[in-house]
This record gives structure tokens, C-alpha cells and sequence, in this order.
């Protein structure tokens, strides 16, 4: 893990993005974005588009295939699905950010939890919303990163959603290797511990090259 000694009264962007909440923001190329789990255990939803053509957006399979490793980490490289570097992981005082879940649903809110949550506010929701901002529309919307979200492979190969691994404070960074725009769900989640089943406001940060 790497701990940078950056200046923070130097970010030329500053926003703390409430509990629930999506968030979008343009990041130039050489800018470095950092997203802050401000109070431990929050799972942050992150989508990366081409901000010059956003049919070139975030690849999961392409970034988990060029790593070998299914987990984001510092020195990943964020690969589209043009087989271009959107961004590089710079800094990460957490380690191991899940890339395979995907999204919370309505949908699978009601397959895992019950009838009941169908209605819930959910991170695809979220996206949906924030991508309408930008001419974007739910057919826009890919396998995304799960900053903070602690997803072990069990051995039979399924997927686990266990309690988080963050603690207060603690951050990730991300260098634009393009102008990209990122798009955030704050996850909402409140039946599965991805959240410690209390969402709660992060914070994101940018500095120039």
C-alpha cells in the first residue's frame, strides 16, 4: 500500500458526497482523484467513461484479465474496452477493492433479501440518475469497481459480501490517464454488510498534474 504526502488545501476540487448519494465529476488527464471512506466500511459504487467518446468506458474483464488478479489495488491499471488505460491506481491505503459483484438492484435486491426491498434505493438507481446528467442512459452502465467492498472468492468459486475491511479516513487515489468521467454511487445498501448496514457519507478530492 502506498501513503502519498499530498497537500490537501492544494485540491483544486473538494466534495463530500452524502450517505445514499451518486456524484459525477470530469478528471482531466494527469489530474489524480482520490475517494475518501470517511467514516470506515462503505462501499463506493465507480464507473469511468471516455469523456471524449463515453462508448469507451471501464472494463472489469479487460482489468481483471491484464492484472491476473480479480482485486484493484495500487499499480492497477483501469483498463476500457478499447484495450486503453483510463487510469492507474496511485494510492491505497486499503487494499483489495472488489471489481466482480457489480451493483446493487432492485432486481437482486429482491432475489436476495424479499419482495419487500424491491423499492429499496439502490446504486444502479443511482447510476441511472447521475448518467442522465451527462446524455447517458441505462444501457450505459457496465460491471463497475466496488471501492472498499470486501468480496472474498470462496473456494467453491461464489462470490462472498462480508463486513468491510476500511477504517475511517482511509482512501484510494487514481491518476486520469485520459480525460475521464467518473461517476459514483455512495452505496445505499442496507441488507448486507457491505455497508456495515449504515451508509455513510465519502469524500472525493483532485489535484492538478
Amino acid at each position: 500500500m502506498t501513503i502519498p504526502n499530498r497537500d490537501i488545501s492544494a485540491a483544486i476540487y473538494d466534495f463530500t458526497v452524502p450517505a445514499l448519494r451518486p456524484w459525477s465529476h470530469e478528471v482531466k488527464k494527469g489530474q489524480v482523484l482520490r475517494i475518501v471512506d470517511l467514516e470506515g466500511c462503505q462501499a463506493v459504487d465507480t464507473l469511468f467513461y471516455c469523456k471524449a467518446d463515453p462508448s469507451e468506458r471501464y472494463s472489469a474483464q479487460d482489468t481483471v484479465r491484464a492484472q491476473g488478479s480479480p482485486y484493484i489495488t495500487v499499480g492497477t491499471k483501469l483498463i476500457s474496452n478499447e484495450g486503453n488505460v483510463l487510469g492507474i491506481v496511485i494510492a491505497d491505503t486499503s487494499g483489495n477493492h472488489d471489481t466482480s459483484a457489480g451493483a446493487c438492484s432492485a432486481e437482486a435486491n429482491t432475489v436476495r433479501f424479499g419482495y419487500e426491498t424491491r423499492y429499496m434505493h439502490s446504486c444502479r438507481d443511482n447510476f441511472v440518475m447521475e448518467l442522465s446528467r451527462h446524455g447517458l442512459t441505462k444501457r450505459d452502465i457496465v460491471s463497475n469497481i466496488n471501492f472498499f467492498m470486501n468480496v472474498p472468492v470462496e473456494e467453491d468459486g461464489t462470490l462472498a459480501i462480508v463486513d468491510g475491511i476500511s477504517r475511517p479516513g482511509d482512501y484510494v487515489e487514481i491518476r486520469a490517464e485520459m480525460d475521464l468521467l467518473c461517476v459514483i454511487s455512495n452505496c445505499p445498501q442496507v441488507n448486507n454488510p457491505c455497508n456495515g448496514f449504515n451508509p455513510t457519507p465519502i469524500r472525493t478530492l483532485i489535484w492538478d498534474a
